[in-house]
């Protein structure tokens, strides 16, 4: 039982960064109806501006998070303004063919910039680790999931209690109604993008002290935000957070009790039976973002 107890806290560590990526890419899909292939690249930047700040600049390492998913922000505000917006009306395909490009230039932009070593980021967190019961954790891993629920509850905060989260949530229903509302649709977009691209960084900002940081790193936590969309539902704030910790959970399991080679394997196994059982996803909400 300790051991059980010890994976799903293990797991669920990886889960609350997992959510991050699932809220982030649900709002940009299912507000903007953008398949954002570069998505993980966004999760890459927060690891890297992290590194810079917190193991080049020694800046305190919670400024470095902080100015890390900051900087997430605004590169997506910044890409969905130069990029996006000139798509805007374009079919599905052709956006998606744009974030591909996208993904492919911040990829070897990051790789030119740090070059191709992986790099690992200094932190303040001691090395012994929190009993909790039957149970340890290291500092860092607490401080990471603490963390993690403090921003997905944050972004919940934002959906769903400010006048954003409403102008978000009015355009994922109905654009052209919001737009004779009054609200600036073109706004709400770059917002949700950089909104969505903030919290991709905030994953690699936070998972990127516990793991090495390389340029491709983003490659893989692009998929792991695709598989929680697929598992949470599209347009589901819930879907998302839960599809995140479950997927984390899973990841772990498999490594504890089959092979920590087949850690991944796991969690798309559990994906394929969602899609050939409820392809809408397990807690899917249409028609909203909540």
């Amino acid at each position: 039982m300790a051991v059980l107890l010890q994976h799903l806290l293990n797991g669920l560590v990886l889960g609350g960064t997992y959510a991050l990526l699932g809220i982030g890419l649900t709002l940009i899909f299912g507000l903007m109806n953008v398949v954002n292939f570069a998505h993980g690249e966004f999760y890459t930047l927060g690891a890297y501006l992290t590194f810079a700040g917190a193991s080049m600049l020694r800046v305190n390492f919670l400024l470095a998070v902080a100015a890390a998913i900051l900087g997430g922000g605004l590169a997506g505000a910044a890409c969905e303004r130069v990029l996006l917006r000139p798509l805007a009306g374009e079919s599905i395909d052709t956006t998606m063919l744009a974030t591909i490009g996208l993904w492919i230039v911040l990829q070897n932009g990051e790789l030119l910039a740090w070059g191709g070593v992986a790099r690992s980021i200094a932190h303040p967190f001691p090395t012994p680790p929190v009993v909790l019961g039957p149970v340890s954790l290291a500092p860092l891993r607490l401080a990471v999931l603490g963390a993690a629920l403090v921003l997905i509850l944050g972004a919940h905060l934002l959906i769903h209690r400010t006048s954003l989260g409403v102008a978000m949530r009015a355009t994922f229903q109905d654009g052209e109604t919001a737009a004779l509302m009054g609200i600036e649709i073109g706004r709400i977009r770059t917002l949700t993008f950089a909104v969505g691209s903030g919290l991709a960084a905030a994953a690699g900002a936070l998972l990127g002290p516990i793991f090495l940081v390389y340029p491709a790193m983003g490659d893989l936590a692009a998929l792991k935000a695709f598989a929680v969309v697929i598992l949470g539902g599209l347009g589901s704030f819930a879907g998302a957070t839960l599809g995140g910790l479950l997927l984390g959970v899973a990841e772990e399991l498999g490594a504890g009790y089959v092979s920590s080679g087949y850690r991944d394997a796991v969690g798309f196994v559990i994906i394929i039976l969602v899609l050939l059982f409820r392809p809408a996803g397990l807690f899917a909400r249409v028609g909203r973002v909540g």
